[in-house]
């Protein structure tokens, strides 16, 4: 069996990787040439993939990158990993998908004497998206008619960066297909690289499951965002309630405040589910409300950041901060979605000077939103940089920034992850936020 991978990003990738490893042949596509260069020559661009491990895979001809979409006439699987983003307004941009779509329905056929070739969808999408959307692209582009000439079905990815106790080939894989020989094969595919399969009865439901999951982080993560602000009200630190709380061994499933969310699921996935929503005429609420609370938390951030600065007679304008961190989650290089970034809007737009660490991002990439930003480096870690700002902000807990040393340089300190907790350094000059 050969497949193809299109869109060879942080989902992408690791799902290369995963069936190559069990023995399969594949093809990664991307638009990106730099990306196909990496892998050909044997390195990895995600700072958690190890270049070793695909240096062997291209090694043993089972993996290989090309630009080259045609040469899907060539393989029996293709699994479809493109961005899903939001637009301007929130609303669902599905258009990597439409597009990527329109580039392989003409090699959708099925070559003489092989099987009907079979497309998967991985990307977060709203339901209806795989049966209705995609469906029409293929069948308009190639003339074939999904469930009868080819087989369509949907599978989400949950894809954690950087997570070491579970993995693509250990974390169950939800699948649902068009029709039920579509799922059969989409099942029998999956069952070649991961370890549990879990069949649904169509691409919908599967699509849902997705956005459940992340609605259900999201809806939770906003609720201790919001007593933080209260319980910080009341003199009440929060993590000391979440960790009394977390005591109970049923009932009760910890969740944990930040300065707001970031990556490329729970931040986005939820607005892709309320905008579906008003096609039925709900208004989801709880989604809705969650959104907001988690976006606004940059804004209170900023404030703890002012109190701070008021309390050593300085103010925003003027004032060297730096904020520590801007991956969206620790020990990854993934800065999508990232809360920094419009932490770092906010503060530069009332005229401090903003600059940041980050041992796993040494230079911003080209963004779509927050292109201000674009090329700016990291600082040096070291005591004559570190003490020099008026501020610190820990935007995100890197395992590896050594927090004693931050502790005796830093002349004040804002932590959103309690990062701090643990560390003997002045309690004075560290404010929680």
């Amino acid at each position: 069996m050969k497949i193809s991978i299109i869109g060879l990003g942080y989902v992408g990738l690791p799902l290369c990787i995963r069936f190559a490893s069990a023995g399969v042949k594949v093809l990664g596509l991307d638009i990106d040439s730099k990306k196909i260069d990496s892998i050909n020559s044997g390195e990895s661009y995600v700072n958690h993939i190890d270049s070793a491990i695909i240096r062997k895979l291209v090694n043993e001809g089972l993996l290989e990158a090309s630009t080259e979409y045609h040469r899907i006439i060539d393989v029996d699987c293709v699994l479809i990993c493109v961005p899903t983003p939001l637009g301007l307004h929130s609303e669902p941009d599905i258009s990597y998908i439409l597009e990527t779509g329109r580039m392989i329905a003409p090699y959708l056929k099925a070559s003489k004497g092989s099987s009907k070739k079979l497309v998967v969808l991985e990307s977060t999408t709203y339901p209806g998206t795989t049966d209705e959307d995609l469906r029409e692209v293929l069948e308009k582009g190639s003339g074939l008619s999904a469930g009868r000439d080819f087989h369509l079905a949907y599978s989400p990815e949950r894809e954690d960066p950087g997570r070491c106790d579970h993995t693509v080939k250990t974390i169950p894989k939800v699948v649902g297909g068009f029709t039920p020989e579509c799922l059969a094969r989409c099942q029998a595919l999956y069952e070649l690289a991961v370890d549990v399969i879990y069949p649904v009865g169509s691409t919908r439901v599967a699509e849902a499951a997705k956005l459940l999951e992340n609605i259900f982080r999201s809806v939770n993560i906003a609720l201790v965002n919001e007593l933080k602000i209260l319980f910080d009200r009341m003199d009440i630190d929060v993590w000391d309630v979440i960790e009394a709380a977390a005591t109970k061994p049923f009932g009760f499933m910890p969740f944990y405040p930040g300065p707001g969310l970031g990556g490329h699921c729970i931040p986005v996935d939820p607005f892709y589910l309320s905008w579906k929503a008003h096609e039925f005429g709900i208004h989801t609420r709880f989604i809705e409300l969650a959104g907001e609370i988690n976006t606004q938390m940059p804004e209170y951030v900023v404030s703890r950041i002012t109190n701070c600065l008021n309390h050593s007679e300085k103010s925003v304008k003027g004032s060297r901060i730096l904020v520590l961190g801007l991956a969206y989650k620790p020990n990854v290089d993934d800065e999508r979605e990232s809360p920094s970034y419009r932490i770092m809007d906010i503060l530069k737009d009332a005229g401090a000077e903003v600059q940041y660490y980050d041992p796993f991002v040494s230079t911003i990439p080209r963004k779509r939103q927050h292109t201000r930003w674009e090329g700016y480096s990291s600082v040096e870690w070291n005591k004559k940089t570190i003490s020099a700002f008026d501020v610190v902000l820990i935007s995100t807990a890197h395992e590896v920034v050594k927090w004693k040393e931050l502790g005796e340089w830093a002349q004040c300190i804002v932590d959103t992850r309690n990062a701090m907790a643990n560390v003997p350094a002045d309690s004075s000059k560290i404010w929680k936020a």
